[in-house]
């Protein structure tokens, strides 16, 4: 289940840690893209306290989720999505699942409410690293690398129980994590 090498498409498990990174504390990122200039995911399990219609009032239609993508150009906006038959200009991930497309479409799509929220997700602002920076986060032990098992279904994944639904699967002495209060001092 878990690998050491970092590619498109793998989950990246934040380890368990006492004190830990406020941006990645118990994260679960999905890599959109790995290469040797660097990578770039997507944090999927951060909601923030608005929707796009707060965000853009613009944008008539249900109303969906906004979720903190990382601490990388927080004032962007970003999707993933499983409709790219819908989305021209969409870049595949891996198995079902992309990344971007054409913006004006989206708005359209959830304006005449032909997209839900079970197909496509919004982040402010994305997690990447330099050519070598998550190779030295990996080699410190700050992630772990696992392959997305729920392939385009992550979408419907993307819920602040996902790091905790992770440790439980890596089982082992991960399971003491999966409880634990994610601020010690509530013990």
């Amino acid at each position: 289940m878990t690998t050491k090498k970092p590619q498109k498409g793998k989950l990246l498990i934040a380890e368990p840690a006492i004190i830990g990174d406020v941006s990645f504390n118990r994260s679960v990122v999905l890599l959109a893209n790995h290469n040797e200039d660097g990578s770039v995911g997507f944090i999927l399990n951060k909601p923030l306290t608005f929707t796009l219609n707060e965000l853009i009032p613009e944008i008539k239609g249900d109303e969906m989720q906004i979720y903190n993508g990382g601490p990388v150009e927080q004032d962007n906006l970003y999707f993933l999505h499983k409709v790219p038959d819908l989305i021209p200009e969409s870049i595949e991930i891996s198995n079902g699942i992309y990344w971007g497309g054409d913006f004006d479409t989206v708005v359209e799509l959830i304006t005449a409410n032909k997209i839900s929220t079970d197909e496509i997700r919004f982040f402010l602002g994305y997690s990447g690293w330099d050519c070598n920076q998550l190779d030295s986060e990996l080699d410190a032990n700050a992630w772990i690398v696992t392959d997305n098992t729920y392939d385009k279904e992550i979408i419907n994944k993307c819920f602040p129980e996902l790091w905790k639904e992770k440790m439980l699967e890596l089982g082992g002495e991960y399971l003491l994590w999966s409880n634990a209060p994610e601020n010690p001092s509530n013990n």
